[in-house]
């Protein structure tokens, strides 16, 4: 993909967020845990030693930031990387 220059000022504010989402080691932690697939929060926390709300604020972070998409099933959500990019950034 190649990107625009100049950039137009919603892709530079993208870009801005995403690394902001990247500046917390819990989130990180999350997408890495994401890598092998979709997740709930709650399996998600138990693999991380984390609370269950603390990882739900991160995961919206990280879903605002446009790095993880969710869904609904019953009274579960579940978490996946929306874009595997992200992975481009850690690295």
């Amino acid at each position: 993909m190649s990107i625009p220059h100049p950039l137009p000022d919603d892709l530079a504010e993208l870009i801005a967020r995403r690394f902001r989402a990247l500046g917390d080691p819990l989130r990180v932690r999350l997408l890495d845990q994401l890598r092998g697939g979709e997740q709930t929060v709650n399996a998600l926390a138990d693999q991380l030693g984390a609370g269950q709300q603390n990882v739900s604020k991160h995961l919206a972070v990280l879903a605002d930031a446009a790095m993880v998409a969710r869904r609904k099933e019953g009274t579960h959500v579940y978490y996946r990387i929306a874009d595997e990019g992200v992975f481009a950034l850690c690295e």
